[in-house]
């Protein structure tokens, strides 16, 4: 069971003059889930190399058993400040994809031709592909076999219009994750705000906000599961 994660290399808050980047919790719930399952794990970035963390995901109000496991695991930052350039995967490679949020994604991947191809290939293979938070976002140019927008249709969910007003990030973001889901046709969901909620259409999987990532990480092994007890089932007739 091969996963990769794709995280951001932007850490420019638009002109703001703040750092972003990948939300630490988002990349450390579904790495555990992963990786307790017996996953083989590979983290890529557009640049390659240690990707920037949004300062603000690691204040200690915001701390998890995640993060916390994080802090302590030698194995986990190393992986993390190696991340293979994302130019260099290949669709074919990996099981799935898992894309964590933070602000960062919504200026970098969802405008990177090469996120765009994996994450276009993936989907028309039957592979899971799932995103987080902002994440979600980065799929606003992707399209699906038949050339639509890969959303249109599905059941999805991201990061909402009045979480992005919460924190005061509406009139800087480039676009708001919630707006271009719809306008790209998807079936927009939403749980109270910073509530989880985790949808599923077909192998399209989308979480709305951080306590969403571990969700959507399980939901992934679910389906990498199915796929292999299908298989399995294929190889004995």
């Amino acid at each position: 069971m091969k996963i990769l994660m794709v995280l951001t290399s932007h850490d420019r808050l638009g002109n703001t003059g703040e750092k972003t980047g990948f939300w630490l919790e988002e990349f450390a719930a579904p790495y555990y889930v992963f990786r307790d399952a017996g996953a083989e794990i590979t983290i890529a970035s557009p640049r390659g190399g240690q990707p920037p963390l949004d300062p603000k995901s690691h204040d200690p109000g915001a701390q998890t058993d995640w993060m916390k496991r994080f802090s302590k695991d030698e194995e986990a930052k190393r992986a993390l400040a190696n991340t293979v350039k994302l130019s260099a995967v290949s669709a074919d490679d990996y099981d799935a994809v898992f894309y964590p949020g933070g602000h960062g994604p919504l200026w970098d991947l969802a405008e990177d031709s090469h996120s765009v191809a994996l994450i276009e290939a993936m989907y028309a293979a039957g592979k899971p592909v799932a995103l987080v938070c902002h994440a979600p976002g980065v799929l606003r140019n992707a399209k699906a076999p038949d050339g639509s927008p890969l959303v249109r249709g599905k059941a999805v969910t991201g990061f909402t219009n009045t979480e992005e007003a919460a924190v005061g990030l509406t009139d800087i973001v480039p676009f708001l994750v919630e707006d271009s889901l719809k306008e790209n046709g998807g079936k927009f969901s939403k749980a109270e705000d910073w509530q989880p909620l985790a949808l599923v259409d077909g192998n399209l999987i989308t979480g709305q906000n951080p306590a969403s990532s571990d969700a959507v990480a399980r939901a992934v092994l679910q389906q990498l599961g199915a796929s292999t007890v299908r298989q399995e089932a294929r190889a004995r007739q």
